[in-house]
């Protein structure tokens, strides 16, 4: 099989495996974050491994032999170092049966890295508190420089003549630069003279080896590093990488054919990213309209609208998670269930909510600066008749520390901390705690209990999760518990917080130059809506039903991946062996 056939034959396994990104490469971007298009990357990785195989183009047996090639390396070297351009270069080993990792076509020749070069040079890095050697005109390339492009001419750093004199080296154009720290794999082709750093090993290679073939090659080298901190690789190691050697016009034909079929590469990429731009356009379109539905009948339709398609327009994870976050906007809406007239009316539950909160500023001296009632210009969201818009202040008491925080330690009162309170859930890693004594001089303020809600005010802003959890604990700085005045309000404030509408409004208020948080102050003064009780529980009831059912498409859609990704897996491992 061809390699056009190859990419042709099995277009839709290439174009149709995406992931959650989660590397370099193309990927296609969207207001919930990034999918990498892994297949197209695998096809790309697949076209370099039989480039480097000689399977990609035919071989012409009237090609000069890749040994007579390397007679003529040889020869080179021996001339340069006679002539004084070189340095006398480090006898490398032998290359033997068991460095050789495939069977080459018989006109090729195995051969180590460094009897290509003609010279390899490190740089180094002028002193950053000298003033004097940066902000010239000499490009000085670092890591970060390195793959972007296949040439390299402009740089982040410049360093002045007395910079590279100081510390670093110059290379050469038509040199190429090698990363062995940090970014190891990376190469660049220097298109005018570059000052490197000590990351940065500069190869000028000799003139029987096409310099587009070495790219091809040394990107198909499996590059492992060494170190605790930043891995790396010595320049010995990078003399002694081993590769498969064609003759000088096959390396010619197969950079031609590396360069059509990454082309072929490049426009799949470009139709799958409009693809799904397209898609994430007609998603948003119709969840849109599912918000902007006037009542429960008209979302009903709408939801129909949706439903027809469902298989077709929740194809990816951030469609999924949109519809998640949709959903709960439309429950705290009012739109997800309709209304019963026979429910006892929301107002009746807010007298039941303001009488607790009453006793307790009676009987326990709990403070509140709640304001009263909510006015028009702050109702943030058109609510049904039945419903009623109440400050946060006024539903919970709100339990919080602001101390100095306990000694942690292995073993004792489990300590909340707001790493701990995730979207909806309590997650027990890290583990962190304080002894028993402590536990009750820091909780003067309140204990947790379960139907509580824990909330981030800080870094992060805006997570919430229900008390789950059976045993007692403590709650460190820079996390609040609601302690809610009727606990039954519980599951469904909790969708409130961590719906959108609600998450909008902590931001708007929230204040930090490096990192937004939100006052305990501020936070009590946002209003909240509070349906009838008997509506709340339908309300939660349709909205785990929904969630359950969009964590069930996550899941065949990740099993669906897997199995594309293991199919191309299959097709590569078949294609080169």
């Amino acid at each position: 099989m061809s390699a056009q056939q190859l990419i042709t034959d099995h277009l839709d396994l290439w174009t149709g495996a995406v992931t959650h990104k989660s590397g370099s490469g193309r990927s296609a971007s969207g207001k919930n974050g990034k999918i990498e298009l892994t297949g197209i990357k695998k096809l790309r990785e697949l076209i370099l491994e039989l480039a480097v195989r000689g399977k990609l183009v035919e071989q012409d047996p009237s090609d000069e032999p890749a040994s007579v090639l390397l007679e003529r390396i040889a020869e080179e070297k021996t001339r340069l170092v006679k002539e004084g351009k070189i340095k006398k270069p480090k006898k490398l080993p032998h290359v033997s049966e068991k460095d050789k990792y495939f069977q080459t076509p018989k006109k090729w020749e195995w051969v180590r890295l460094g009897n290509l070069f003609n010279s390899i040079m490190s740089g180094g890095t002028p002193n950053k508190s000298n003033p004097e050697f940066w902000g010239g005109k000499i490009p000085w390339a670092s890591v970060k420089d390195l793959g972007k492009s296949k040439n390299i001419e402009k740089t982040i750093d410049y360093i002045t003549a007395e910079g590279l004199k100081a510390g670093s080296k110059l290379a050469d154009s038509g040199d190429i630069l090698i990363c062995t720290r940090m970014g190891l794999g990376k190469v660049a082709i220097c298109s005018r003279p570059v000052a490197i750093n000590q990351d940065i090993k500069a190869v000028k290679l000799s003139s029987g080896t096409s310099i587009d073939f070495f790219l091809i090659a040394y990107k198909a080298l499996d590059i492992i590093g060494t170190g605790t901190t930043v891995s790396g690789i010595t320049q010995d190691k990078l003399l002694n990488y081993v590769i498969g050697l064609p003759p000088l016009e096959e390396q010619h034909r197969i950079v031609k054919k590396v360069d059509e079929l990454m082309a072929l590469c490049d426009q799949l990429e470009q139709e799958v990213s409009d693809q799904l731009k397209a898609h994430e356009v007609l998603v948003d379109t119709l969840l849109d309209a599912l918000t902007r539905s006037s009542d429960a009948t008209e979302l009903a339709e709408n939801w129909a609208r949706v439903s027809e398609h469902f298989d077709t327009l929740f194809t990816t994870e951030a469609s999924i998670d949109k519809l998640k976050k949709t959903i709960l906007q439309l429950a705290v809406m009012g739109r997800l269930v309709e209304q019963d007239p026979n429910d006892e009316p929301a107002s009746a539950l807010l007298d039941e909510i303001l009488a607790e909160r009453d006793r307790l500023k009676r009987e326990e001296g709990m403070k509140t600066k709640a304001s009263g009632a909510v006015n028009t210009e702050e109702a943030y969201l058109t609510i049904p008749r039945s419903w009623v818009w109440v400050r946060l202040g006024n539903t919970a008491k709100f339990i919080d520390y602001r101390g100095k925080t306990p000694k942690k330690l292995g073993s004792g009162k489990r300590l909340i901390t707001a790493k701990n309170i995730r979207k909806g859930y309590i997650d027990k890693d890290p583990e962190e705690f304080i002894s028993e004594p402590y536990y009750h001089t820091w909780m003067t303020r309140g204990f947790p209990r379960v139907g509580d809600t824990l909330f981030t005010p800080e870094a992060p802003l805006g997570n919430a999760a229900n008390v789950d959890l059976e045993e007692e604990f403590a709650l460190a700085q820079r996390a609040i518990c609601f302690q809610w005045h009727v606990k039954e309000i519980s599951p469904f404030m909790l969708m409130q917080i961590l719906a959108l509408p609600f998450q909008e409004q902590l931001i708007f208020n929230a204040t930090g130059m490096t990192a937004n948080g939100i006052k305990a102050a501020k936070l009590k003064e946002i209003p909240v809506v509070l349906p009838p009780l008997e509506e709340q529980k339908s309300i939660v009831e349709k909205v785990d039903e929904l969630m359950a059912l969009c964590d069930r498409l996550k899941a065949r859609l990740s099993e669906a991946g897997e199995t594309r990704y293991q199919l191309a897996e299959t097709v590569v491992e078949q294609a080169v062996s």
